[in-house]
């Protein structure tokens, strides 16, 4: 176990290395003009959904279906358990940099491992091994839905709703869905 935790010190250190020569060889990602600063106000507007509905489904499914979901969606049933930290996300986000998607304090840049955001958001099942990855190029909120759904495009069309600056879909057609 301790040739484990110095072998991932060790890769953590080549990390560091590389990323601080290839930062000093090809430059900044930024244009030269940006200023990094962060922001004097930010507004945060939090909601914590109630996901009991959606717990009574889970809870209600065989392992099979469980586990046939998890091999399509990942861990997302584990995020039902996760209770959302105002407090922390209000302080974390007063250090959130947008434009280097890093958290900065004073002239030091952080990025949080995996495993330390875990520990943050109290979600210990996510499993650190796999890779979670955003894709470059996101699909549109319909697209999710119909590639989540399985339905028509049509289908997800006629139910999307625009709430403020959002595209949302009403829970009773969803509740429907799974039921």
């Amino acid at each position: 176990m301790r040739n484990e935790y110095l072998n991932k010190v060790e890769d953590n250190a080549s990390v560091c290395t590389w990323s601080e020569k290839t930062q000093l060889e090809k430059g900044d990602s930024v244009t030269e003009v940006y200023t990094s600063e962060l922001l004097d106000f930010t507004r945060i507007n939090s909601t914590q959904n109630e996901f009991q509905e959606l717990r009574n489904i889970w809870a209600q499914w065989d392992d099979k279906a469980k586990q046939l979901f998890y091999q399509n969606y990942g861990d997302l049933p584990y995020l039902l358990d996760v209770k959302v930290d105002k407090h922390l996300f209000r302080a974390m986000v007063q250090f959130w940099n947008p434009v280097y998607s890093c958290f900065t304090f004073g002239d030091v840049d952080l990025v949080p491992t995996l495993e330390e955001y875990t520990t943050l958001l109290r979600c210990p099942r996510i499993q650190g091994h796999k890779a979670y990855v955003r894709p470059a190029s996101l699909p549109t909120f319909t697209k999710k839905l119909v590639m989540i759904t399985r339905m028509s495009e049509q289908w997800a069309i006629a139910r999307v709703q625009q709430k403020g600056d959002s595209k949302c879909i009403p829970w009773a057609v969803l509740r429907d869905l799974i039921k």
